[in-house]
């Protein structure tokens, strides 16, 4: 209401001016400030607009080549993670199957090496038989002839002067054959 008393009160006055008018100087200067804006834009979009995107749109090829490099390198290296697992896997059995070939060799020197102890260990019992078997035998005759010496030691004594060789050989065989060879040899 203070507005419209205002305004009215300057009516009444005739001083009354268009805070906006709309005179020829107005509009031509609005027409040359849109014409001006407008060169402007064109020229901008020329020097600047145009530039910008081109520069937006190599970056825009060169991040999806970015991206098509990395998606290949990727893959790539997915592949070689998968080559590389598998190889992985055949070192694996392959170091398994060393070690099972080194424990069959180690089992069958082992074998070797107790075949071969227990050959030589019946070499050495027969070799010790037969060497206690010489040892008897000449136990044997050493005793033998320990009693013939003996045997003839008493003959003579009991028949001292009278006897002959033939006599005391004689004796000597009757009287080994009277203790029988089991007798002696034990």
């Amino acid at each position: 209401m203070v507005q419209a008393a205002g305004m009215l009160a300057l009516q009444e006055s005739g001083s009354y001016e268009r805070l906006f008018g709309l005179d020829p100087q107005l509009l031509q200067d609005a027409l040359f400030t849109g014409v001006a804006i407008f060169v402007l834009f064109f020229v901008l979009s020329y020097l600047l607009f145009n530039p910008v995107r081109d520069m937006l749109k190599k970056r825009q090829e060169k991040i999806k080549t970015d991206l098509d490099t990395a998606k290949g390198d990727r893959e790539e290296a997915k592949r070689l993670k998968e080559l590389y697992e598998e190889k992985l896997q055949f070192v694996e059995q392959e170091a398994e199957e060393i070690l099972r070939d080194a424990r069959k060799r180690a089992l069958k020197a082992e074998a070797d090496l107790i075949s071969q102890a227990k050959e030589e260990a019946e070499q050495i019992r027969k070799r010790t038989s037969a060497e206690i078997e010489l040892e008897k035998k000449k136990a044997v005759d050493d005793m033998r002839k320990e009693i013939i010496t003996i045997a003839a030691l008493m003959a003579q004594k009991v028949v001292s002067a009278n006897m002959t060789e033939k006599v005391q050989d004689a004796l000597v065989r009757e009287t080994l054959e009277e203790m029988g060879e089991d007798t002696w040899q034990s």
